[in-house]
């Protein structure tokens, strides 16, 4: 079975979909590995490493469409809405974020038609079965950790605490909103380099898991039954509880010298957290990362892929984050994904059993069917990501 490796065609994508040290353990389980040329320059892959690893470097990124059976991608189809569909080929199988709430309905007919494959790593369950093989919460790890550093660069103070000889400079306050994978990680970061930092989310229940790592969390009296779906994530509010919510969040954003949001529903626009009144009481010189941004954004004012300022207040709009730490995010991808293809295996080949939960979950399409409802732009996108 050959697993082909293409380059990435998003603008803002340098990971790379199977780094050599991960392609060089599939080639000893005796698969035959492909790589496109440069797939991993982004990176810092080269192809020479590529073929130290066992893997066959081909001429040109059509090869791999045309002659692997699975291919591995970071961002395909609705995950890369802007480029034309990949020329996959009849029966192919395609493994990687596919932006299946993006989906467009032609796309969609194609993949149908060539009776391809398609296994969006989005839709992993959040089990812990399937924890090594969950791209999202990888990427959104790194996604938090770089939301902190970003802020920590951009403000115009220190984070830390310092007593000198001039003076002692008090550390600086970060409010983050929202407390899953990347909230989590953007607390442990600003805790690092010394901040005094709060957090907030709608689940109750993360209350202690803020609080080990060192910070506040901030308690609202708001009713928040049924705040978490099946799957581990938020679930969406009605807007009289968002409103009542922004209403109760007030004073924390006024007061913070930097806000991270990274509130998300899956499937549906980023609930709008911080509004424009918000940001308008922060002092000049604060900073607003807004990791919400690539599904519309959590504050008003973001504008998606841009950083703009606002009354003094700097706020970053970033769509990808996990891109700009592309090595180290390349080796947690690739572990995830290879993982996945490992799962499906059976005898050195791929084998596609719907009665398995994980594969389930993220077959899109298969055998000339769309087998998950909630995809494409016509869909209910009430799906559970």
């Amino acid at each position: 079975m050959i697993v082909g490796v293409p380059t990435e065609t998003a603008a803002d994508e340098a990971r790379v979909a199977l780094i050599p040290p991960v392609a060089n353990k599939l080639v000893n389980r005796g698969l035959d590995v492909m790589v496109a040329p440069g797939a991993g320059h982004g990176s810092d892959w080269t192809d020479a490493e590529y073929r130290a690893a066992g893997c066959d470097v081909v001429d040109e990124r059509a090869t791999v469409f045309d002659r692997a059976d699975v291919v591995l991608q970071v961002r395909a189809l609705g995950a890369n809405a802007d480029a034309p569909i990949d020329p996959y080929r009849r029966g192919q199988i395609v493994i990687g974020l596919l932006g299946p709430h993006a989906l467009d309905d032609a796309d969609l007919e194609v993949l149908v038609e060539r009776r391809v494959s398609a296994f969006a790593l989005e839709r992993i369950p959040r089990t812990g079965r399937a924890q090594r093989m969950d791209v999202l919460s990888s990427m959104a790890s790194i996604g938090g950790y770089k939301a902190a550093v970003l802020a920590a660069n951009a403000l115009p103070e220190l984070f830390p605490m310092q007593m000198t000889a001039a003076g002692t400079v008090r550390p600086a306050d970060v409010f983050v909103v929202g407390a899953g994978v990347a909230g989590l990680q953007a607390i442990a970061t600003a805790k690092r380099l010394g901040a005094r930092v709060r957090a907030y989310d709608i689940r109750p229940e993360v209350k202690e898991e803020v609080e080990s790592l060192g910070a506040d969390f901030l308690e609202l009296d708001l009713d928040v039954e049924a705040a978490e779906d099946q799957a581990g994530y938020a679930r969406a509010q009605d807007e009289a509880f968002y409103r009542r919510q922004r209403e109760m969040m007030a004073s924390a954003v006024r007061d913070a010298d930097v806000v991270i949001t990274s509130a998300a529903v899956p499937g549906r626009p980023a609930p709008t957290l911080v509004t424009t009144e918000m940001i308008e009481a922060m002092a000049s010189g604060s900073v607003v990362v807004d990791l919400g941004a690539e599904s519309g954004g959590n504050c008003e004012p973001t504008r998606p892929g841009e950083t703009v300022e606002h009354t003094g207040v700097t706020v970053f709009g970033p769509t990808n984050l996990p891109s700009t730490v592309s090595h180290t995010a390349s080796q947690l991808f690739a572990n995830n994904a290879a993982n996945f293809l490992e799962h499906l295996l059976a005898d050195g080949e791929v084998a596609i059993d719907t009665a398995d939960d994980i594969v389930d979950a993220t077959l899109l399409t298969h055998d000339g069917t769309v087998r998950a409802p909630d995809v494409g732009t016509t869909g209910d996108t009430q799906g559970a990501g």
